[in-house]
């Protein structure tokens, strides 16, 4: 088989809600927003990932922008496969003598079904996968963080993405109790756009509230190093001009309360699940958090006071999942957790 290896190229998928990850020999080689665009007319793919991201919320009534992927799963089983596809040639950009085969492992949330799950694969075949294995995103992420999945020792991991946040504990490479809640960071930039509307009567995008998140989102009214106050232009929804507002960063921990609260929450039901052994390990490793929404600042006090418990964020919390995936793909003969299609 040696001989033919070149045949045959892996590669570990992070298929998020927001952003995709593509990692070939250790290296994330795309790292590209979750979209699409598509001419109306002829429902031909005009551009994918951060080139349709620019396009979003700016285009003309013959172009539109799709997000394939709602809540962690498939929505768009037509865009994802063009996505999945776009992405994969992003990765060379030489153009191949011929197209080699792919050994994909793809990561999903843990609270997907049976449906959804096939939905996956089905894309990632007709992207060109021969192999293809799924892993469960808290499962990546765990092993992402460094931590031993097979150990008999229980962990609790935290992984809010863009449309999903899961919530599992971990052992013996197994997930014993997990807790999958459609609350995350798509759902701080909604209430960031209803928090402008209600408050400043300021209509704005979700690009413009994305990038409010990143500025001076906090999840606690008082932090001790704080953010500079930020400039927000939209349309005031009184006159419909343009117009500009200053936003701070306690304002933005106002309006992502309720959907931090809701994270807690799920938090708080997992541990409930927990085992009483593994709530032992728990209370001596504390809880992991991982994904784009735990950069959120204040988060890990929140949930440690919430819990009373010693909160870690992921080294790099953003590529945690990507990189976890990318070491599944290394071991796919010794993990028993990998689902093989």
């Amino acid at each position: 088989m040696g001989l033919f290896n070149f045949l045959t190229q892996e590669i570990a998928i992070d298929l998020g809600t927001a952003n995709t990850l593509i990692i070939h020999n250790d290296k994330v080689v795309v790292d590209e927003p979750s979209i699409v665009a598509k001419d109306r007319m002829t429902g031909q793919v005009i551009a994918v990932g951060k080139k349709a991201m620019q396009m979003h919320g700016k285009t003309h009534e013959d172009i539109k922008t799709i997000r394939p992927l709602k809540d962690g799963v498939i929505a768009d089983f037509n865009a994802a496969e063009h996505m999945i596809r776009g992405m994969i040639k992003m990765m060379s950009e030489k153009k191949p003598l011929f197209t080699p085969s792919l050994k994909m492992v793809i990561c999903i949330p843990s609270g997907i079904t049976e449906v959804e799950k096939r939905a996956v694969k089905d894309s990632a075949e007709h992207a060109g996968g021969k192999e293809v294995y799924l892993i469960h995103e808290p499962m990546a992420a765990a092993i992402g963080i460094g931590i031993d999945v097979l150990e008999p020792m229980g962990n609790m991991i935290i992984d809010i993405g863009g449309g999903t946040s899961e919530i599992a504990v971990i052992a013996l490479g197994g997930i014993v109790c997990d807790k999958s809640i459609r609350v995350a960071g798509d759902d701080f930039t909604n209430d960031i756009v209803e928090y402008m509307r209600r408050q400043h009567n300021l209509l704005i995008g979700e690009r413009s509230a994305e990038q409010i998140k990143i500025e001076v989102g906090s999840a606690v009214i008082e932090l001790e190093n704080p953010p500079e106050d930020y400039a927000v232009q939209g349309r005031d929804l009184m006159t419909g001009t343009p117009k500009e507002i200053v936003v701070s960063y306690s304002e933005i921990a106002h309006a992502l309360d309720k959907s931090i609260a809701k994270i807690e929450d799920a938090v708080l039901s997992a541990l409930e699940m927990t085992p009483p052994e593994l709530s032992a390990d728990i209370y001596k490793t504390g809880l992991y958090l991982a994904g784009g929404g735990s950069m959120l600042r204040g988060l890990d006090s929140r949930v440690s006071g919430k819990t009373k418990l010693p909160v870690h964020i992921a080294e790099d919390p953003l590529r945690c999942v990507a990189r976890g995936t990318g070491i599944a793909l290394k071991n796919v003969a010794k993990l028993p957790f990998l689902i093989k299609s």
